[in-house]
């Protein structure tokens, strides 16, 4: 018998039951973890987590030890996502596996990366993390000898295909994914899934705005009259008014009691909607959450729209500030640079992605480039490029 089987849950939980966790290929059950234990425990011990350490958030992995990367972020998103779960009653371990492998699809240098890849394989069939993500677990790990992939569960892939939402009109690349192993696109996913997305935006603002603060291009003045933000900033200030101003380690606490009301007050509306939203539904079971009109996890209506002024804010002072779009610009030539070479020469990629290539099949080859480029972490991708380019650089 596994060792959580659903006792203490909701209702509306994701719970052991016939029909649940299944596996694309057939697995013994542990006796000594949940399905969705064994899952987050895969995701932890796969390639494509430990390289997270060394991918961007916003800030490129040799800017600053100390800045957010997505293994950090993962982590973070993880720990909200959890925290969030137990207080809903829903199954804490599917809500951090899909919370933890979100972002396994991610490529070097954030979104710089990402989209110069998707300009590049327009074309070819697209390219977006999400779906990468998907494909990462289900296809691109090489861990087990009697399958590729790592294997998961229906629900934990169903959380990654759908967190943000219902797939009605879905890219030929995850279409090919949901023909290996179909998970129903068109509904919404688990409460779960919901959960461990929104945490992910609880998290992003709550840790750019510290990135942002620590890195010198946002001051705390900047923040005064950003929603939620520029309150939280007046309590901590006022809660720090006996610590020495001159000290600065007086403004490092005041920008952490910031950060931490920030996400604590979204947090707490969170739930709040949320349980107003399920009393609405009054869901007997997971199956009435997937075909609810809307998602039921979810912020109120005036938080969202404070939200959406941190999202608004955080774009147009941090992720466009000026600093950042000379790294950005950097990255995607970059890029573009890496793929092009690839493409153009196959023969200089290694030898064991040569042979994932059908000789003269064009498209084969540019999603095995896609894939390989997007494996890499900055540190990487910047030293690939170098043996690429740079004659005084071995090859």
């Amino acid at each position: 018998m596994q060792a959580h089987a659903g006792a203490g849950l909701a209702p509306y939980a994701v719970r052991m039951g016939e029909g649940c966790a299944r596996r694309l290929y057939a697995e013994p059950e542990s006796n000594t973890r949940s399905p969705w234990q064994r899952d987050r425990d895969r995701v932890i011990h796969s390639s494509a987590f430990r390289r997270l350490q060394y991918k961007t958030q916003v800030f490129v992995n040799h800017e600053g030890d100390f800045f957010r990367t997505r293994l950090t972020h993962s982590l973070e998103v993880a720990q909200v996502a959890r925290s969030m779960a137990r207080n809903l009653g829903l199954d804490e371990d599917l809500t951090e596996a899909v919370s933890l492998a979100h972002d396994l699809g991610h490529t070097p240098f954030g979104h710089a990366g990402e989209d110069a890849l998707a300009t590049l394989m327009q074309p070819w069939g697209g390219f977006d993390h999400n779906t990468q993500a998907l494909r990462q677990v289900m296809l691109l790990e090489r861990r087990y000898i009697a399958f590729d992939g790592l294997n998961l569960t229906w629900e934990t892939l169903e959380g990654l295909a759908k967190h943000n939402g219902p797939l009605r009109r879905p890219s030929e690349r995850m279409s090919a994914l949901d023909g290996l192993f179909p998970l129903d696109l068109a509904t919404y996913a688990s409460a779960e899934a919901q959960v461990a997305a929104l945490a992910d935006d609880i998290a992003y603002h709550g840790h750019d705005l510290d990135d942002g603060v620590k890195s010198g291009l946002l001051s705390l003045d900047d923040l005064v009259d950003v929603p939620l933000v520029g309150e939280a900033l007046a309590t901590a200030r006022k809660l720090a008014e006996g610590l020495p101003a001159s000290d600065p380690r007086t403004a490092r606490r005041i920008r952490h009691e910031m950060v931490r009301r920030v996400i604590h007050g979204l947090v707490t509306d969170a739930l709040s909607c949320t349980r107003a939203r399920l009393a609405d539904l009054a869901p007997r079971d997971v199956a009435d959450i997937r075909a609810a009109s809307g998602p039921v996890v979810a912020l109120s209506e005036s938080m969202s729209v404070a939200n959406k002024g941190i999202r608004k804010f955080l774009f147009a002072r941090l992720y466009r500030h000026w600093k950042v779009n000379r790294m950005t610009h950097k990255a995607r030539h970059l890029t573009r640079e890496l793929f092009t070479i690839l493409t153009d020469s196959p023969t200089l990629l290694p030898a064991d992605r040569q042979r994932e290539i059908p000789d003269g099949d064009v498209q084969a080859l540019r999603r095995v480039v896609a894939d390989y480029v997007a494996s890499m972490t900055d540190r990487y991708a910047m030293q690939e490029h170098r043996r690429l380019t740079d004659l005084s650089v071995p090859g």
